[in-house]
């Protein structure tokens, strides 16, 4: 438990920074008009500060109120395209099980449809014990296109084992090594995010089910078998992530 929560408090201190919007040079104009980019020069009383899309304009001294160094206010969030998304939390619970608190990290390839919209894909790893794969279809839906906005959202797939099976040796010739096997998951659940300039950072909770299960030959009555042992997590699942 301890050291999941070192992992997730490394991963927010890494992505952190990446939710600060960018400062840029702000130009106030006398009309009221405010002209965000990079200033470029100040010669002969004129201003000139290209945008973000490679336009340059110039003003002259007379039609400048003041310039300062500021992250732009946005209010308004992506109406269609493509994203992507990093996220990372635990699945939290007090359900008997031999692994207390699963740890998963994720990476997410969204489109926005009509802006409240969000359809993702996405895949990672997640230590339930020993390490899986997900794989999983997710739709968002925004209940405000502000910029702070409460969601809902769902997602379905399955889990796949990435490492090896367990190389134990046969124990007291009961018990023989575990062929670990996948499962389904999937997650229902609500959050809120906070649309910024570049990144929109996310909290979510959700209540996630996941199956995994294992193959191992059981010694009984004089023979071994193959028995399909499952592990089943009913967990409340906290994450927190950046979308793009």
């Amino acid at each position: 438990m301890k050291k999941h929560l070192l992992i997730f408090i490394l991963l927010v201190i890494i992505f952190l920074p990446l939710s600060a919007q960018k400062k840029k040079d702000a130009l106030y104009l006398k009309n009221g008009s405010v002209i965000y980019g990079k200033l470029v020069e100040i010669t002969d009383n004129l201003y000139k500060i290209q945008t973000s899309d490679g336009s340059l304009f110039i003003y002259p001294l007379s039609d400048v109120e003041k310039l300062v160094k500021e992250a732009p206010l946005s209010s308004a969030r992506k109406e269609n395209g493509p994203g992507s998304a990093l996220e990372a939390g635990f699945l939290i619970g007090a359900q008997i099980s031999e692994y207390p608190a699963p740890f998963s990290f994720n990476v997410l390839g969204s489109y926005t449809l009509d802006t409240r919209n969000i359809f993702s894909l996405g895949s990672g790893v997640e230590f339930l014990g020993v390490s899986y794969s997900p794989l999983f279809l997710e739709y968002k839906f925004l209940l405000r296109e502000k910029k702070t906005t409460p969601f809902f959202f769902a997602r379905g797939g399955k889990l796949f084992h990435m490492g090896p099976d367990d190389d134990n040796s046969i124990d007291n010739n009961e018990y023989a090594k575990k062929n670990f096997k996948g499962g389904l998951s999937w997650a229902i659940g609500t959050g809120i995010s906070w649309a910024r300039e570049d990144v929109e950072p996310y909290l979510s909770f959700s209540f996630r089910h996941a199956i995994t299960s294992y193959v191992q030959k059981t010694w009984n009555n004089g023979s071994y078998y193959d028995y399909t042992y499952e592990d089943t997590f009913n967990r409340l699942e906290i994450k927190f992530g950046f979308r793009f």
